[in-house]
């Protein structure tokens, strides 16, 4: 089947808005309806594991148990990450995972909405007027087929709800990298390596970053995106997500 045309995939992510915006709410997970818009079925809501304390300092890796204050997980006390802190909202599984799927991968762009307020709640100590929020940018090649970037709506619509300034062309990607799904640890550390630069270091400059992106699995996209907005003069970099890999069983030590 003949890949959709940049304009077509635009027409298609209309179409599909204006069919959610038109017919009765539905779940934002299974589309099954529901009573107000973005809100969950009750057998998706069960799925949702909102991640709070106890958790990593550093990364948010969440904890089994409470470690006390300022504990870090082994990975962020061997090599302490770039970035201040990293937050995510929920673990990616069940139905967090498919609406990000879905948002990503489906056209329906319109359920940053619904998520922006979980990235706000998870973000709440490093959002607000005085940061900047930047979100992780895609390489100009892989925007003309999705035609748009997930990391930036859901930047935008974070924007709008805690009234936090938004650099949505701060960063740009100017590596091609390959798709990370399958890679480990180090490999994504060396697909990202040199394919982040900051194209306006006035908007950064002395100024506490929040980086905005989908998922966070081992790291290593924000890891390169910090050391490069530090190295522009940005004060800190914060990392806010609205999803991450959480491994089963006890948290790394």
């Amino acid at each position: 089947m003949t890949a959709l045309t940049l304009p077509t995939r635009w027409l298609a992510a209309a179409g599909t808005t204006l069919l959610d915006l038109v017919l009765p709410p539905r779940c934002p997970a299974c589309r099954e309806i529901v009573a107000d818009d973005g809100r969950f079925c009750a057998p998706c809501w069960g799925q949702l594991r909102f991640l709070t304390a106890p958790w990593c300092a550093v990364c948010g890796d969440p904890f089994d148990h409470d470690r006390g204050d300022g504990a870090q997980c082994g990975a962020c006390l061997l090599k302490r990450p770039r970035y201040r802190t990293a937050r995510a909202a929920l673990a990616y599984e069940g139905a967090a995972r498919t609406v990000l799927l879905g948002f990503k991968h489906g056209d329906r762009q319109h359920l940053a909405r619904v998520m922006a307020p979980q990235l706000a709640r998870v973000g709440a100590n490093v959002l607000g007027a005085e940061a900047l929020l930047v979100p992780v940018p895609l390489h100009r090649s892989r925007l003309w087929s999705r035609g748009f970037n997930q990391a930036a709506l859901l930047a935008r619509a974070v924007g709008k709800r805690t009234q936090t300034p938004l650099a949505v062309d701060a960063l740009v990607r100017v590596k091609s990298t390959l798709l990370s799904r399958g890679l480990g640890r180090q490999a994504r550390a060396r697909n990202v390596q040199g394919a982040f630069r900051v194209a306006r270091r006035e908007q950064v400059r002395g100024r506490r970053i929040v980086l905005v992106d989908d998922v966070f699995t081992t790291g290593a996209t924000v890891e390169a995106c910090a050391r490069v907005l530090l190295r522009a003069g940005a004060a800190s970099v914060d990392v806010l997500t609205w999803a991450r890999v959480v491994r089963d069983g006890p948290s790394r030590s």
